[in-house]
């Protein structure tokens, strides 16, 4: 198996492993095993997030690896209820704390709560974080182009990911659009739709082709279009096989197969039925 993981260059020269490992729902108590497990197995770069409540868990993860700090990828997330200048400020060295770490890698507004309109006053205290140091790259997850446009227009620093749902039934092809046009980088959550395409009949021909998982197929066919991706799982097994992708390429007409599975028009989903 090959764990040499690519890495894309993010808009302000940083750069950011193509595959992490995600920790959306993976409670506290399980959390530093299954990040364990991806660190052994070569993952580097690990996404969590306040409200997924396990940042303790994967700063223990972190800090009993023996990796050194220069060779991990961390990205975390503020969330709405912590939206605003000073409450962002607070809550990035809450986030700190729990994880152990003196910076990191990539620290993202997790939904834009436009209702609110406090996204871009959030986004002005990460600019600080930003210049502070205290961060390498700042983002945004589940923005619409709208929210982007408002961000860009009324900040100083163009958001260097925007992380959204994202598999082969829920393409988001105008926010990946919007994302390219401002040299955005497009990172994918629920990558393998929670599981819900692993038994589809054009992804499973397309992996026996190639005597690989339906789970592979989907995650290749995501880093040939040139998103990040963070599958989650807490099995070793496919904790290991979710970072086996690169022993195989899908073909031009691979891909437009799974890119005709798109069948939903949505723009995004509803952060109160899933906190992605």
């Amino acid at each position: 198996m090959t764990t040499a993981i690519p890495t894309i260059t993010l808009n302000n020269g940083v750069e950011m492993p193509q595959v992490g490992f995600g920790v959306f729902q993976v409670p506290n108590e399980e959390t530093t095993a299954a990040v364990s497990a991806a660190l052994k197995a070569g993952y580097r770069s690990i996404d969590t997030a306040s409200i997924y409540g396990n940042e303790e868990g994967v700063g223990a993860a972190l800090a009993q690896s023996g990796i050194a700090r220069e060779d991990l990828f961390i990205t975390s997330k503020v969330w709405i209820s912590d939206m605003g200048y000073e409450q962002t400020l607070e809550a990035f060295e809450a986030s700190l704390q729990r994880l152990g770490l003196d910076f990191l890698d990539l620290f993202l507004i997790h939904w834009p709560a436009p209702e609110k309109d406090l996204y871009v006053e959030t986004w002005k205290a990460m600019e600080k974080l930003y210049t502070d140091k205290k961060i390498r790259a700042i983002g945004v997850s589940n923005f619409q182009p709208a929210h982007l446009a408002k961000v860009i227009a009324e900040g100083s620093v163009i958001p260097a990911v925007n992380q959204v749902e994202l598999h082969p039934a829920l393409q988001n092809r105008e926010v990946i659009a919007a994302n390219a046009q401002h040299g955005i980088v497009t990172e994918a959550w629920s990558p393998l739709a929670q599981g819900a395409m692993l038994t589809d009949e054009t992804i499973v021909g397309i992996a026996q082709a190639h005597e690989v998982s339906a789970a592979q197929v989907i995650l290749r066919w995501h880093l040939q279009q040139g998103r990040v991706i963070i599958p989650k799982s807490v099995t070793e097994s496919r904790i290991i096989a979710n970072l086996d992708l690169f022993g195989f390429e899908l073909t031009s007409d691979e891909l437009a197969s799974i890119d005709a599975l798109d069948r939903d028009g949505r723009t995004g989903p509803n952060p109160d039925a899933f906190n992605g």
